[in-house]
């Protein structure tokens, strides 16, 4: 069994920022139904969503965090690109900072979704609380049929 987080703010405010490129991931594939994997959207903000995913790892007792995949947008990397890594996260993600402080550790998966494009001067916190641009939606809209191409063979 594993547990698929997504992250991103609750609300219709955040409901299409770039922040919220995990909630994207988790929509879709509730669509599927996938057998043997739980999927979850924090309803706090994005930095209080690690107590959240600690509520739900104690009801999985005798997991491992192993079985944990965090699904996350990413400053990092160029929009249309993602990266599956363990225990790896970008420098600076507050929804992350958060799990790894609620958690002790950072030895789970990390989905990393790219969303880095032309920020026009505007720093990371204000370029990934903006609404995608259509051009950016069709990019991450292909990103997001290969990140569930990849998680059904998990």
């Amino acid at each position: 069994m594993k547990l698929i987080v997504g992250l991103g703010n609750p609300g219709g405010k955040y409901k299409n920022t770039r922040h919220n490129a995990g909630f994207l991931v988790v929509d879709e594939l509730e669509k599927l139904n996938l057998p043997n994997m739980v999927l979850f959207k924090p309803q706090k903000f994005m930095n209080r969503s690690g107590a959240e995913v600690k509520k739900w790892l104690k009801k999985w007792k005798g997991r491992t965090l192993p079985d944990l995949y965090v699904v996350h947008d990413d400053l990092d990397i160029p929009l249309g690109k993602f990266k599956i890594q363990f225990g790896k996260g970008p420098k600076v993600h507050n929804g992350l900072s958060s799990i790894y402080e609620q958690l002790g550790t950072k030895d789970f998966w990390h989905i990393r979704i790219g969303i880095d494009g032309d920020r026009d001067g505007k720093s990371g916190e204000d370029f990934v609380l903006e609404n995608w641009r259509p051009e950016e939606r069709e990019v991450i809209n292909l990103t997001i049929i290969n990140i569930i191409n990849f998680i059904k063979t998990i």
